[in-house]
């Protein structure tokens, strides 16, 4: 699970610099720069989970949970970040999308993707500090 994530990790670290060089082609640019930002963070965190991996204190199933919490959750934000920078979503992100907006369908999909990443994120920050938790 270590490597799986480290290698997830330098992927998405990958896809937002290619999110980088497209900013000027999406709709909304400037949420463009949002969605670039956040994948190579989402992909540095990854990165930084698989290098402390070996640290976790859980059992084989919350070690589980955590382990594919942290991928969806990541993977999610970070779609969620192109789809609303691609179809000029404002809803969800409004400073980033202000002056655009896209269609009642497009804005429910991307509200649904950024809620739904954001549940999963606390939860796999809870899982995370429960199993850094006490002392070796």
């Amino acid at each position: 699970m270590r490597r799986r994530l480290l290698w997830h990790g330098v992927l998405l670290f990958l896809l937002g610099l290619l999110v980088g060089i497209a900013v000027p082609a999406f709709r909304n640019p400037r949420m463009g720069l949002t969605a670039h930002v956040g994948t190579v963070l989402s992909g540095i965190v990854l990165w930084l989970a698989g290098a402390a991996w070996d640290e976790l204190r859980l059992s084989a199933r919350a070690t589980a949970a955590t382990f594919w919490s942290g991928l969806f959750a990541n993977y999610v934000n970070a779609a969620a970040l192109v789809a609303a920078a691609m179809l000029g979503t404002s809803r969800s992100t409004p400073i980033a999308g202000a002056g655009f907006a896209g269609t009642a369908v497009q804005e429910a999909m991307v509200d649904a993707l950024l809620y739904g990443g954001a549940v999963v994120t606390f939860a796999w920050c809870g899982l995370l500090l429960w199993a850094f938790r006490g002392r070796e």
